[in-house]
């Protein structure tokens, strides 16, 4: 069984950085529980709390972002829905994991012992704190680092969302007007994918009997047909535009 914490060495493999200061990353991984067992003066300053605090505004200004450009045509509120959603604790903790940051982190002896390393709420905060280790440590370049790093996370956490940014299932409306006719057959087709991975964009065709009668694009294939769709049930009048 290997010692934990892990060496940093491979973290830094697993997420495609590698540090000019590795103090921050060390300090990203370091669990006030493990901070306050030093009994030093101002061991608050030795966990990742503070890295924690700057981790949150920079992720929530990326994703906002992201959420700006590829959702046009969502209001407020529909943004703000999808921002809560990919930057929760559970969607946070879930990105932890899946680069296996709690075999890295350093924990007092009370937190390793119940688990400290699969605590959701720790977890997410470590994921917080390493966005803002990078993005300090990247110096003017920090922004982009960290926007290439997390891009792909919030992207395919997107994609499990039910509605993935569209509020309104137009896929149904428009199957279910289409069922009207027993003859009329729908079908969507992509047309064009753009973009690179972290940022695709997909273009989507819906036809009824081979005859294109709506168009769309976004951030995903779903997102695509349902604004095509939508499209579509304009054309027919179902669904005002």
């Amino acid at each position: 069984m290997e010692q934990l914490p892990l060496d940093v060495s491979s973290l830094q493999e697993t997420i495609g950085y590698v540090f000019r200061n590795v103090s921050y990353l060390n300090r990203a991984l370091t669990h006030s529980s493990s901070s306050n067992e030093l009994g030093v003066k101002n061991h608050h300053l030795l966990c990742n709390e503070r890295l924690e605090f700057l981790g949150d505004s920079v992720l929530s200004i990326l994703t906002s972002e992201y959420l700006f450009e590829k959702y046009p045509e969502c209001p407020e509120g529909e943004l703000t829905r999808m921002r809560a959603d990919v930057v929760c604790e559970r969607a946070l903790s879930r990105y932890a994991a899946s680069i296996g940051l709690g075999s890295y982190l350093r924990l007092g002896r009370g937190e390793e012992k119940n688990g400290g390393r699969e605590r959701k709420s720790i977890l997410a905060d470590a994921f917080e704190a390493l966005l803002a280790a990078m993005y300090l440590d990247a110096g003017e370049d920090g922004k982009e680092t960290v926007r290439r790093f997390l891009m792909p996370f919030i992207i395919g956490y997107l994609e499990t969302l039910p509605d993935n940014g569209v509020s309104f299932d137009y896929k149904t409306a428009l199957q279910q007007f289409v069922q009207q006719s027993n003859t009329d057959e729908l079908e969507y087709e992509t047309v064009c994918e753009s973009g690179p991975d972290h940022c695709k964009e997909f273009e989507v065709v819906a036809k009824i009997n081979s005859n294109v009668v709506g168009r769309g694009k976004g951030g995903s294939k779903r997102e695509a047909e349902q604004r095509a769709a939508k499209a579509a049930l304009e054309l027919f009048g179902v669904e005002q535009a």
